[in-house]
This record gives C-alpha cells, structure tokens and sequence, in this order.
C-alpha cells in the first residue's frame, strides 16, 4: 500500500506540473501582445479593399485574350486611380504616403501593361483567324449570357474553316505571313489557352441543354481538332520547337525593358546593368581562384569538380535539408542579426522535384516551403550524374538559407503578418533580392568555413551575374537561348544539362522578363541599404533585418525612403544609385 500511495503521488505531481511543462514548451509561440501591430494606417484598407476588389474581378474575368476582360480592369484601375486622386498625400503620415505613392504607381503601371498585352496579342493575331469570336464565346458564358444553339455552332464551324485554310497555306508555304518563329510560338501558347477556355465553355452546356448539344457536339468536336493541329503546327514547323527540351522565349525588347525598371525605381539602362554583372562576375572570378589555391588547386574548373563529387548518397539530401536549415537558424540567432520566430522555424514543408520539373528546375526552390532537386531512379544514367553533381552538399549549403531562413520561408512569415495589403506591391527585386543579399551577408560574416563552402556560395553568386547578362541580353536581342546556356557552362561551372533547365525556366514564360536580374541587383540594393544604416552604426542589425521584414514588400528604393523616413507627397524616388561602378 505505501508503494502504492507514493506512486499515485509521484503521477499526481506529474499531472499537474504538465500544464506548466507544456506552457513553457509552447513559449514564444504567441508574442507579446505589445509586438503585435495595431495598425492606424488609413491607406491600409484601402489597398485591401482594391486587393479584393481586383481578385474577384479576375476571378470572373478570366477569359484569356479577353476584350471583355482587358475593359473591366482598365475601367477597375481608373476608377481607383480617381479614388486616390480625392486624397491629399501631404496630409498622411510615413506609412501611407508610401502606400498612396505605391498604389498609384502601381495602378498606372497596370495600366500600361494592358496595353503591351493587347499589342502582342494583335502582333499574332494574323496567325489565329476566327480565334476572337472563340474569345467571345468563353467571356458570354463568363457574363452569364446564355447561348444559341445553333448560332453557337456557325461560329465553331467558321472559326474552324478560317483556321483549316490558314494552315492549308502555311503548310506549302510556312513563311507565306513572314511571322518570327517567336510570334509563331506565342500564338500556339495563345490557342492553347483558348482552346481549354472553349472545353470549359462547351461543356458547361454540352448535356444539359439538348438544343445546344444536337447543334455545337460536331462542329466543336471539328473545331477541337482543328485547333489541336493548328497549334501544333505553330509550334513544331514555324517556331521549329517540336523538342520539348527546345528553348524558345519572347523577348521584350529595350523599350519595355525600360520601362519595367523605371517600375522598379531602378535608374540605369541594361546596358549599365550588363556593365555591374560583368564586374560582379570578375570579383567571383578572382574569390574562385583564391578558394581553389587554399585546396591546392591552380585551376578553379579543377577545384569546381572536387565540389561537385562531394554529394550525399541517394536518399539522404533531405536530411542533408533538415541540418542545412537548422544550421542557418542558429547562425542568425548567434549573431543576433534578426527576429527568428519560434513558429516560423517550425511551419515549414518540404517536398522532392519530380524528374519532369526538375526539366525546368533542377535545384531547390522555395518559398512557403522548400522544394528539394535530387535524382530518381527512373532518370537517364547521365542525367541522373548531372543532377547528383549539381546538388552537391556545398552548392546545397549555400541555397537552403535562401529558400528557407532568413530567406522566403522568413520573408512569407512576416509578410502575412505584418503590412499584408504590400503583398500587392510584391517585386522580385524585393523577394529574390532579400533572399540573395543574405548571401552576400553571411559571406562577409563568414558563413563559408572551408574553402569547398567558399566556391559553393560563389558559384550561385556567380550564377546571379550572368542571369542578369543572358536575361537582358536575350530581350534586347543580342543573346540567343544556346548563348546563355554556353555562359552558364563556360563562367560558371554549370553542367550542360542544368544550365538548359535553368535557361529554359527563365524564358518559358512563368516568370516576368526582369525576373531573373532581380536576384543580384535587388541583393545589392539591400547590401548598399545596409552599408547606409548599419554599417555607419544609425541601425543595428536586427533593428535593419526586421524594420525591413515588417514593412512588407515594396521596391527597395521605396524600403530606403521608409527607413530614412523622407518621403514628400507625390512620385516615389527614381533617383538612388546604389552601385559605385568607380570600384
């Protein structure tokens, strides 16, 4: 019985200090009250009444190619650039003269884009008769206008009649309308896109209603092939990209390429971008050489390979991911260069590239979560080397801090927490930049150890150059997909097979054209930023790092103004030069 007595005490006393147990287990996962914002901003719910506002119109509007579509943003944008327009921004504090400035830029650039979207639109239409009445169709049913049976299918069977001789001609002839093969493969994207908008439509009907079904079944049965064969035919004999590995882009040419970094705030030409790549690509050069010295290497190439054998064994990258991550966590705390939020190092995914992604991404990727790149056994003996070698555990040591903390994964924490209506004002120069710049932090604090570690970070550093020369040069038209991948191979260390996945991946389309030259010009934007206010002791690093993350993403010119807390009403600042091109 005492035996018995004492261990109902001793699980008596368990119970009741597990309570505290877990409490103090679970601290730091509910901040303080004081830390959370109360926001006063009256700009704020501005923004995010226009957020939901535009979300529910594209939700409806939806249509690609639509001119419905098209009318009702730009009457949307006018109608909030009136809005806007009512308000005195010499009347607002800090925060909302930023996001009034922000807002208006914005709107205004939207509306621009309008327009570019309509002129390469109208630039393939030769290549796609009868393709608008198609378009018309979809945005009815959009509207919820109810079609005519057979009305309905006199338009499917002409848009197919004009499609079939068009392609009877380009079939003798394929340079009969003198198109670029690039238009050529713009317009097979194009009648891709119709072509799934035209399923959806006719099979919200087809069934339901037997008056349209005995009419439209054959004549879009017809149409539906038709627009099968036409495309493919854009595709494989005009843009000559019947390889699915074949690279083909759509340049935007300087004008526009101006005019997205006048967006950004940036005030320097490509070609003065080009200029910053090359000399940020020699100093990558000459930090590899000195690396690969320090492993008795008198070749960087040399030393690059060594790098590259040293991979995990298959199967074991992911926990290679897991130490990677924890590793980068207690640097940052270490060294107290920002806040680390005990749920953020928690609420994190992650999940393995399929071999067919991994055709355009064939390293990490990240954002919420991390994607991890790694071999499978159903790849190709020689692409399965190539992907080993390019995920090596240095390479990889030298990205997952990028994808996760204090990177992206760091980045969606606090943007969903702090400022959310900014994630309108989102910009790569402000996501890929913060990512990147804290690879050139961590470098400057020594993060790389070794000198293995050393040529892992300047291979991704020197990566990020040349995207910036192989993007702009693309779109300026001085740079073919072949030449950029050539780069990737010759001044970087790239395998082949990668520097195609990764060439092919920024000019598919998915990413905007700047996208790419982001990564490095917005990391030295940042590091510029930091020089500004840490280095010269008005700022310490934590202070920086989560004044920045709490401000919500923006461009980086727009993060100076909010930092110096100098913002008179109107225009945002075109005017910071954040790169000395005398060094």
């Amino acid at each position: 019985m005492p035996h018995a007595r004492r261990l109902l005490a001793i699980c008596l006393a368990a119970a009741l200090a597990a309570p505290a147990a877990a409490h103090a287990a679970g601290e730091g996962l509910a901040p303080a009250l004081a830390e959370m914002p109360a926001s006063t901003q009256r700009l704020a719910p501005v923004v995010a009444r226009f957020r939901s506002d535009l979300a529910s119109l594209e939700r409806v509007r939806d249509i690609t190619a639509g001119p419905r579509r098209e009318a009702a943003l730009r009457e949307l944008y006018q109608a909030w650039q009136a809005r806007l327009a009512e308000i005195d921004p010499g009347t607002l504090g800090l925060e909302d003269r930023l996001d009034h400035a922000l807002m208006t830029r914005e709107l205004g650039y939207r509306l621009g884009q309008l327009d570019f979207s309509r002129s390469r639109y109208e630039e393939a239409a030769p290549l796609l008769p009868g393709v608008d009445a198609l378009v018309a169709l979809a945005e009815a049913r959009r509207a919820l206008e109810y079609p005519d049976g057979r009305a309905s299918a006199d338009v499917l069977d002409r848009s197919r009649r004009a499609l079939a001789d068009l392609q009877s001609r380009l079939e003798k002839d394929p340079k009969a309308l003198g198109t670029s093969p690039i238009v050529a493969f713009r317009a097979a994207r194009l009648l891709d896109a119709v072509r799934e908008d035209l399923r959806q439509w006719h099979g919200f009907h087809a069934g339901y209603d037997p008056d349209f079904t005995w009419w439209t079944r054959q004549p879009y049965e017809a149409l539906d092939k038709q627009l099968e064969s036409h495309a493919k035919l854009l595709r494989d004999k005009l843009a000559g990209a019947n390889d699915p590995e074949t690279i083909i882009g759509d340049p935007i040419g300087r004008e526009a390429l101006l005019t997205g970094l006048r967006h950004e705030l940036i005030p320097y030409t490509p070609e003065q971008l080009m200029d910053l790549a090359e000399r940020e690509l020699a100093w990558c050069q000459r930090e590899l050489d000195k690396a690969a010295a320090e492993m008795g290497q008198d070749d960087w190439r040399r030393a690059l390979e060594i790098v590259k054998s040293r991979h995990p064994a298959p199967g074991e990258q992911p926990k290679l991911v897991v130490e990677l991550a924890d590793e980068a966590i207690a640097f940052m705390e270490a060294n107290e260069l920002l806040t680390v939020p005990e749920l953020a190092k928690r609420d994190w995914r992650m999940t393995m590239l399929t071999p067919e992604y991994q055709l355009q991404a064939p390293f990490f990727l990240g954002g919420q979560d991390v994607w991890v790149a790694y071999p499978t056994d159903t790849m190709p003996h020689d692409k399965k080397l190539m992907a080993l070698r390019g995920n090596n555990r240095h390479f990889s040591r030298a990205v997952v801090h990028h994808e996760l903390i204090p990177g992206h994964h760091l980045q969606y924490f606090y943007n969903t927490r702090y400022q959310p209506h900014r994630e309108l004002f989102d910009t790569p120069f402000w996501g890929e930049g913060w990512a990147l710049y804290w690879e050139f932090r961590l470098w400057d604090l020594g993060f790389a150890k070794t000198p293995e570690d050393k040529i892992g970070m300047l291979f991704w550093r020197s990566h990020r150059a040349a995207r910036i020369l192989f993007s702009l040069g693309f779109h300026l038209g001085e740079m073919a997909p072949d030449q950029a991948v050539d780069l990737l191979v010759e001044r970087v260390g790239h395998e082949r097979e990668n520097a195609r996945a990764e060439v092919r991946r920024s000019f598919a389309g998915d990413y905007g054209p700047l996208y790419q030259i982001a990564y490095m010009i917005g990391g030295l934007q940042f590091n510029a930023l930091h020089k500004e206010f840490v280095a010269s002791g008005r700022m310490t690093e934590r202070d920086f790092h989560d004044t920045i993350l709490k401000g919500g993403p923006m461009p980086v010119a727009a993060v100076r103004a909010r930092l110096l807390g100098e913002l008179p009403p109107g225009e945002l600042p075109r005017d910071w030069r954040f790169y000395d091109f005398g060094k």
